[in-house]
C-alpha cells in the first residue's frame, strides 16, 4: 500500500477521521497503530527487525544516558551503532543469503537507520535525554508519512510533535492537500510518463544513438527529481493535515549554482546527516585543506554505498566528491576568467552560466546511479559524445520509445509547470499560500482542475506498478 493507491487514499481518509475524533491523549497511540498497520502491508516479517532496532537503541541509550565513565559511554554506543549497521548491511547487502533465508528487506531501512543513528550520537552528545516511553520512541522509527522515503528524521525535530495534541483546523488540512496533490502530479504525471521513455532508451541504450542517451538522461534528471520530491510532497501534506511539520527535503536543487549549493538543497536530511554525524565527527574543516576534501569524499563514497549495493553508486558518489574538491581548486581561475570577461558573479549570465554547468554535473552523474553497471555507463556516455544524431528531433523517431508525440508535450508542459513553481519559491513567492488567499470558489476551481488532471494525464494501465518509487529500492 503505497502512497500512490486508492488503498493508502481510503486508509488516510479513514485515519485521518479517528485520529482526530480521539481524545488528546490517545492521539499519539492512533498514529503508531495506524502507522503498524501500514507497515503491515508491506510485510510483518520486515517489522520485527523495525521492532529489533528499536529496542537495542532505545533500552540502549537508557544505559548509556544514566552512565557518566567516558569509555563505557563510548562501548555502549558503539555497540548500539554496531548493531543497527549489522543489521542494515546485513539485509540490505546480503544479496543471496537473505534470499536462501527467506528474509525481507525492512521498508525504510536505510532511511529509519540513520535516524535511530543519530538519535543515540545525540544522547551520547547529551543533546537532549532519552524518550521516556518506549512505545512514542516506536512511533518516532514508524511514523507511516515518512517510513517510505524520509525524509530523514531527527528526534529532537519530530519526536515531541508526535506526542503534542493536534486538533482539527481546516486551513491547515487544505494547505496539507494542496501538497499531496501537487506531490501526486509531480509523481504520476511527470516522474511516472518520463519513465514510459527513459526505461525504452536505456533498456537499448547499445542501439539508441547519443542525441537519443542525452534526451534520456535530462529525462531521468527530471525523473528522479519528481518522483523524490513528489513522495516526500505527499508525506509533508499528509502530516500536515495531521499538525506534523516534517523537515523540509528540497530547495530548488537544479537551480543550485554549485555542486556544493546542490548538496544544500538535495536531500536535505541526508546531506545534513552525513555533515553531522560523519564530516564533522572525521573533523570537517578543521584539519586541513587537504584532510578537509579527504573527509569530503569518504562521506559521498559512504553516501553511494548507503543508496545501493553497485559500484556504480560508488562511483556516483565519488563524482560528487570530486566535483567539490576541483571546483575549489578550480575557484581562483574561474574568478579570474570572470573578471576578464566581464561576468559579476551576481549577473544573470553568470548565474545561468553556472546553474547550467552545475545540472550537467550532476545530469552526468546520473547516468551512474540510473545505469546497473559502470561499464552500461561508460558505453552511454561515450555515444552521448562520439555519436551525435540531431535528425531524431524532426523524423519523429523521439516518438517510438514509449511515448507518444502528445504525450511528450503533455510532459514538457508539465515539466515547464513544475521548474516554473520552483522558480516562484526560488523568489520567494509561495505559491500555496497564494493560493490560500484567493476566494474559496477561485481555490476549489484550482483544486479540482489539478485533481482532474491527475485523473485525466496520469499514467494508469496494465503493466504500469504505481508502487514503484525510485528511493523506496534504498
Amino acid at each position: 500500500m503505497t502512497f500512490v493507491s486508492f488503498k493508502f487514499i481510503l486508509f488516510f481518509c479513514v485515519f485521518t477521521i479517528f485520529y482526530f475524533i480521539m481524545p488528546k491523549k490517545l492521539q499519539a497511540y492512533v498514529l503508531l497503530i495506524g502507522s503498524i498497520l501500514f507497515y503491515f502491508t508491506f510485510s510483518k516479517q520486515a517489522f520485527i527487525f523495525l521492532l529489533l532496532s528499536a529496542v537495542v537503541t532505545f533500552y540502549g541509550s537508557k544505559i548509556m544516558y544514566i552512565y557518566h565513565q567516558p569509555i563505557v559511554r563510548k562501548v555502549i554506543l558503539f555497540i548500539i551503532i554496531g548493531s543497527n549497521l549489522v543489521l542494515l548491511i546485513g539485509l540490505k547487502y546480503g544479496g543471496g543469503v537473505v534470499s536462501e533465508l527467506g528474509l525481507v528487506v525492512p521498508l525504510g531501512i536505510s532511511f529509519y537507520t540513520l535516524s535511530v543513528i543519530g538519535y543515540v550520537v545525540d544522547i551520547f552528545r547529551m543533546n537532549y535525554s532519552p524518550s521516556r516511553s518506549f512505545l512514542k520512541f516506536l512511533l518516532f522509527m514508524c511514523y507511516f508519512p515518512h517510513i517510505l522515503q524520509g525524509p530523514i528524521a531527527r528526534y529532537n525535530q519530530l519526536g515531541s510533535q508526535l506526542e503534542e495534541h493536534h486538533a482539527f483546523d481546516y486551513n491547515r488540512i487544505t494547505m496539507g492537500c494542496q501538497l499531496m496533490i501537487w506531490g501526486y502530479i509531480k509523481k504520476m504525471i511527470i516522474a511516472d510518463r518520463a519513465s514510459l521513455f527513459v526505461d525504452s532508451v536505456y533498456s537499448q541504450y547499445q542501439l539508441a544513438g547519443g542525441t537519443l542517451m542525452f534526451i534520456a538522461s535530462i529525462l531521468y534528471s527530471i525523473q528522479i527529481y519528481a518522483d523524490f520530491s513528489g513522495c516526500v510532497d505527499i508525506a509533508s501534506g499528509v502530516s500536515q493535515v495531521l499538525g506534523i511539520e516534517l523537515a523540509c527535503n528540497f530547495r530548488q536543487p537544479y537551480s543550485a549554482e554549485s555542486i556544493n549549493d546542490f548538496w544544500k538543497r538535495w536531500h536535505i536530511s541526508l546531506s545534513s546527516w552525513f555533515r553531522d554525524y560523519l564530516y564533522i565527527p572525521l573533523g570537517g574543516n578543521q584539519k586541513g585543506i587537504w584532510r578537509r576534501w579527504l573527509n569530503v569524499l569518504i562521506v559521498f563514497v559512504i553516501s553511494g554505498f548507503w543508496h545501493g549495493v553497485g559500484l556504480n553508486y560508488v562511483v556516483w558518489g565519488l563524482l560528487h566528491g570530486i566535483y567539490q574538491v576541483i571546483g575549489y581548486l578550480l575557484l581562483p581561475i574561474r574568478k579570474k576568467a570572470e573578471k576578464i570577461l566581464y561576468f559579476s558573479g551576481e549577473s544573470s549570465v553568470s548565474r545561468g552560466i553556472h546553474i547550467l554547468g552545475t545540472f550537467l554535473l550532476v545530469n552526468f552523474a546520473w547516468i551512474y546511479f540510473r545505469v546497473g553497471s559502470i561499464s552500461d555507463a561508460n558505453v552511454i556516455i561515450k555515444n552521448i559524445v562520439t555519436d551525435f544524431s540531431p535528425w531524431i528531433l524532426t523524423d519523429g523517431s523521439l516518438y517510438n520509445y514509449g511515448l507518444s508525440e502528445m504525450a511528450f508535450k503533455i510532459l514538457t508542459l508539465f515539466i515547464i509547470l513544475m521548474f516554473g513553481i520552483d522558480i516562484c519559491h526560488e523568489k520567494k513567492i509561495i505559491l500555496r499560500k497564494c493560493i490560500q488567499q484567493e476566494h474559496i470558489v477561485v481555490r476549489w476551481v484550482i483544486y479540482m482542475a489539478a485533481l482532474l488532471s491527475i485523473f485525466i494525464f496520469g499514467v494508469y494501465g496494465i503493466g504500469y506498478n504505481a508502487s514503484n518509487f525510485i528511493y523506496m529500492n534504498f
